[in-house]
């Protein structure tokens, strides 16, 4: 897949934390309930915290209970892109900043929303920006 934002994985640790490094470049996955957006409902825009790019509105969140911030749709079709995971013997979706590539968790089809869609996402891949 080809991003707008490229950079070599050298520039990529050199601004990314450890742990963004991991999540993001590496398809780690933060431990469940420390993440610092999990319980977090302020109104705003959460970016993609590799490149600032905007994923997600502060109205399409919900408490999935599952450890991760969770959402039930994407600011829109071109923010994130889907592709087939079968890492760790599981079939899942995983997603991707469409701006630069960043790993930042999966979607599920079991939300409770009129969406019925759960993107679980680690906090650690978002910036929040306040309205």
């Amino acid at each position: 897949m080809d991003f707008n934002v490229e950079k070599s994985e050298e520039q990529w640790k050199q601004q990314l934390s450890d742990e963004q490094y991991y999540v993001l470049r590496q398809k780690g996955t933060e431990r469940p309930f420390t993440g610092e957006y999990n319980l977090h409902f302020e109104e705003g825009t959460y970016q993609c915290a590799a490149c600032g790019a905007p994923l997600f509105d502060s109205d399409s969140k919900f408490d999935s209970h599952c450890g991760w911030p969770s959402f039930d749709k994407a600011l829109s079709k071109e923010t994130v892109v889907e592709k087939l995971d079968k890492s760790h013997g599981m079939l899942r979706t995983e997603i991707l900043c469409t701006n630069c590539g960043g790993h930042l968790g999966h979607v599920f089809n079991d939300g409770p929303t009129e969406t019925g869609m759960r993107y679980c996402i680690n906090s650690v891949s978002l910036n929040f920006d306040n309205k």
